[in-house]
């Protein structure tokens, strides 16, 4: 029967030990275990709960759009009223649904950050409690071990399972490394999932606005019109005959503009630099002298922009990183202009406009990055049904002006839109640029 030197007995009894910490189950408690899988199941549930709000909400928006398509009568407006209010309802509750599941990850995130930092601290004290017992071992001279034992043999087999442990310690190592890896991988997860629950919050937030935008819209025309269909479509016609005036003095206005467009200051057509400004498209009008202008729209200028047919409360987004220039609201006073809008501008030359909007979730100054959330769509200004003017400038040919100042610089009495006091986003005719030349392909 082989025997053992003391010195090797006590060096196998202390490896035992240091193997004993180290394969201690490295899995969490019972607790956390259930904690996991019941916050687990809860996101499932949640996630399911958002794939059929998804769902309603897609059916909202088929309606509208087969709603918007109808002819304009006081009961179609009523009843596209109503479905928006339902649909901005559904956006509610799904924002909802995805903060109490951004919550549950964070939870769960929060007790695997745990697991995986008690798994380490293990590692830890295994790697060490092993290299102190090789410390141990390795102190005498190859001979001197030689020495203690009365067969070779005995000292071949205490090498090899030197080498063993040594083999054991590197796969310890590689593993401690795994765990620092997931737990990095986790902490930043944690971090983007706390960012994402304060861009719901507010979201929430803005989304409870527009709803109640949405009630005042309704409310407002029941009772301008008295629920007569005559008296709504004397309202529309005075709409259009405030947009048509205002369309005259822009024209006026910006064909006094002098510009000269530098082709090197903007991004080449087809460069596609900008990012589709809502998550769903469905354009309505394009740029320039469509037939539409053609008819006689737009008092004969062409379409300075391209319009997305979309239910008011849609989430607007920044087509393209940049800073938040100036926005407004020309309802104010009675002008039939863009409504409520935002202008940004971006480091490659290029500015974007955002007009009609039923919130705006940005201030002057901001920085926004590509994809924000900068507002809502609406139905403002000299839009006769909800949808996104989109207005694509040069950066160097565009200019926020306050109609009254301007006017009276140059000696023009007031206009409905002066007399307001408005300030918009104006520029000579050649600044404007065909969005299309500068989005994706559909």
């Amino acid at each position: 029967m082989l025997k053992m030197k003391p010195q090797y007995t006590a060096f196998c009894a202390g490896l035992f030990l240091a193997l004993a910490v180290f394969l201690v189950p490295k899995t969490i408690t019972p607790v956390y275990a259930q904690s996991i899988g019941q916050l687990r199941d809860q996101i499932e549930e949640k996630n399911d709960q958002l794939a059929q709000i998804e769902a309603e909400i897609a059916k909202y928006q088929e309606a509208l759009q087969q709603t918007g398509a109808e002819k304009d009568t006081l009961q179609r407006t009523i009843d596209r009223l109503n479905l928006e209010k339902r649909k901005v309802e559904a956006d509610i509750s799904y924002t909802q649904n995805k903060i109490s599941a951004t919550d549950l990850t964070i939870n769960k995130l929060a007790i695997e950050i745990v697991d995986t930092e008690d798994s380490i601290d293990r590692n830890k004290g295994a790697i060490s409690e092993i290299l102190k017992r090789i410390d141990e071992t390795d102190r005498d001279s190859l001979i001197i071990a030689m020495l203690r034992y009365e067969r070779l043999t005995e000292f071949w087999d205490t090498i090899e399972q030197r080498e063993q442990v040594r083999d054991s310690m590197g796969d310890q190592v590689h593993e401690l490394l795994s765990y620092k890896d997931v737990l990095e991988e986790k902490h930043s997860e944690s971090t983007e999932q706390k960012a994402e629950l304060v861009a719901l919050k507010n979201q929430y937030r803005d989304q409870q606005q527009v709803l109640e935008v949405t009630k005042s819209e309704k409310d407002s025309l029941l009772q301008q019109t008295e629920r007569k269909e005559e008296i709504y479509q004397n309202l529309l016609a005075e709409k259009e005959a405030a947009k048509a005036q205002f369309l005259e003095e822009l024209a006026d206005l910006e064909s006094q503009l002098k510009f000269i467009l530098d082709p090197d200051s903007i991004p080449s057509a087809g460069s596609a630099v900008l990012r589709w400004p809502l998550d769903s498209i469905y354009i309505t009008q394009y740029f320039g002298n469509t037939a539409f202008a053609q008819s006689g729209a737009y008092n004969g200028s062409g379409h300075n922009g391209v319009d997305f047919g979309t239910p008011t409360g849609t989430k607007v987004r920044a087509a393209l990183s940049g800073t938040v220039t100036a926005w407004g609201n020309t309802d104010f006073g009675g002008c039939s202009s863009y409504g409520k809008w935002i202008l940004l501008k971006h480091a490659n030359g290029l500015s974007t406009l955002y007009a009609h909007l039923s919130l705006i979730s940005v201030n002057k100054g901001d920085s926004v990055s590509t994809g924000d959330i900068i507002g809502y769509s609406g139905n403002t200004g000299y839009s006769t049904g909800p949808h996104l003017h989109f207005t694509v400038f040069a950066t160097s040919g565009v200019q926020v002006l306050k109609l009254a100042d301007y006017y009276a610089q140059n000696g023009r009495g007031a206009t409905a839109c002066s007399a307001a006091g408005v300030s918009i986003p104006v520029a000579a005719y050649n600044a404007y640029l065909n969005p299309i030349d500068y989005l994706p392909s559909l």
